[in-house]
């Protein structure tokens, strides 16, 4: 069995605190407002040589005004499924509420290590009143304070004993990331959804659904790699609320931590100037791009519509016209897989490595037929090329006077070298050096 721990209970108890401090990263967005959590969280913790998966979870509630109860439910019961080990999350400061005695009722007859985490007791005061909560009858109480760290010791003691074995120190090291970005409520929830065939995120039509950004283990192709839903992301102006700015960071974040970066965008409001910032910034940190246009099944379109937006999009990106689009409909799941496929192929071609001589043999004709221009009377001679061993792809042309070289000249070499090797969709870098 995999060593997993849930971290479940009803809103507001601290449960994505602790999921913080069991981590060691402040992964989840913590905030005084209950039902913050939605999905299920996924981190890394290590304990004495142990390692072990943690699932953040959001709080179980029944019969509230709050349109995610019944989804939220069901991603609290899949965490449950999962788990190995399961901690109960209450709060000595509330004591012992109606709506812990009902989510008890829920977990009583799970055949799994069940303990009751008393959160918020950083005093021996608060300590003792964690008694009333032996009254459940369904697990030995530990007392902590997540905020501080508190009694967490004690409590991992117990948790790790029950792993046979210790476990991988990180499950994702080396797997390609694949990030889902865009403005709220383009779809990447359900384009998730729809790819696993599971209701891996919850999905609704209010926008800032999605809050955390949630990795997903995906196998595909052959291929292992992992799947990034965000937040979606809107101007500064137009943030208002504390958890929305903290998933506006996580999205960033993920942009960083990604390999490739899918942007959606909606086809009924088409490319827009926020898009242009999500796809700048993917530009800026040398991140795989691709757009993805979902929502193609509403638009009326004849034979040249397709063409006609695919080049509009290309115009508004100028230098970065070397991202593809691909038009889709997650509704109607149509080229969601291409899509994958297309994320799959710009994370190949972001690792190419090109010989240096087949690198010579296409480029240096070109040069040779259309050289730098003279500049003060004087001829740049660029006589060698090669490919650096860099993590993005990075191309340095040697030549006599490499300070003469305008950006004209290198937006020519870089086209070249697009026509000859495929970097569809991959940012390239072109560097001048005195042979």
């Amino acid at each position: 069995m995999a060593n997993i721990v849930a971290i479940v209970g009803r809103p507001n108890v601290g449960k994505s605190t602790l999921f913080n401090r069991l981590v060691e990263k402040r992964k989840a967005i913590m905030d005084d407002e209950p039902g913050i959590t939605r999905d299920r969280h996924y981190g890394y913790g290590e304990w004495n040589g142990k390692h072990f998966t943690v699932i953040d979870t959001g709080g179980y509630v029944e019969g509230s005004e709050d349109a995610f109860e019944e989804a939220i439910r069901s991603q609290v019961k899949l965490a449950l499924e999962e788990a190995s080990v399961v901690l109960f999350m209450v709060d000595v400061m509330s004591g012992l509420t109606g709506l812990d005695k009902d989510f008890a009722n829920i977990i009583r007859g799970l055949k799994k290590p069940l303990y009751i985490v008393a959160n918020k007791a950083d005093n021996t005061e608060r300590t003792m009143m964690a008694g009333e909560f032996y009254a459940l009858g369904i697990g030995d109480v530990f007392t902590v304070s997540a905020a501080n760290g508190h009694g967490t010791g004690d409590l991992l003691d117990e948790v790790v004993a029950h792993f046979p074995d210790e476990g991988d120190e990180d499950p994702e090291a080396g797997i390609p990331r694949i990030a889902i970005l865009g403005r709220p409520n383009v779809g990447k929830s359900s384009f998730l959804n729809s790819l696993l065939g599971e209701e891996r995120s919850i999905v609704t039509d209010i926008a800032g659904t999605t809050r955390d950004a949630i990795d997903t283990r995906y196998t595909m192709f052959g291929k292992d790699f992992i799947l990034t839903d965000t937040a979606g992301v809107r101007k500064k102006a137009k943030v208002k609320e504390d958890v929305e700015f903290y998933s506006v960071l996580r999205s960033i974040q993920a942009l960083q931590d990604s390999d490739v970066c899918i942007v959606m965008v909606d086809a009924e409001r088409g490319l827009e100037a926020q898009d242009l910032h999500l796809i700048n910034l993917g530009h800026k940190y040398k991140k795989g791009l691709m757009i993805m246009i979902n929502k193609w099944d509403l638009i009326s379109k004849d034979s040249n519509t397709h063409k006609k937006i695919e080049k509009e999009i290309k115009d508004r990106l100028g230098p970065l016209s070397y991202i593809p689009v691909i038009f889709a409909s997650v509704l109607k799941k149509q080229r969601i897989f291409q899509a994958i496929e297309l994320a799959v192929q710009i994370y190949e071609n972001k690792h190419t490595r090109i010989p240096t001589s087949a690198l010579n043999e296409a480029l240096l004709p070109e040069i040779e037929r259309y050289p730098p221009p003279a500049l003060k009377g004087k001829y740049i001679r660029i006589k060698y090329v090669t490919q650096l061993p860099t993590k993005n792809p990075t191309f340095a042309f040697f030549c006599n006077l490499p300070q003469y070289i305008k950006p004209p000249y290198e937006r020519f070499l870089e086209n070249k070298l697009r026509a000859r090797f495929d970097y569809t969709g991959v940012p390239i870098k072109l560097i001048f050096r005195k042979k």
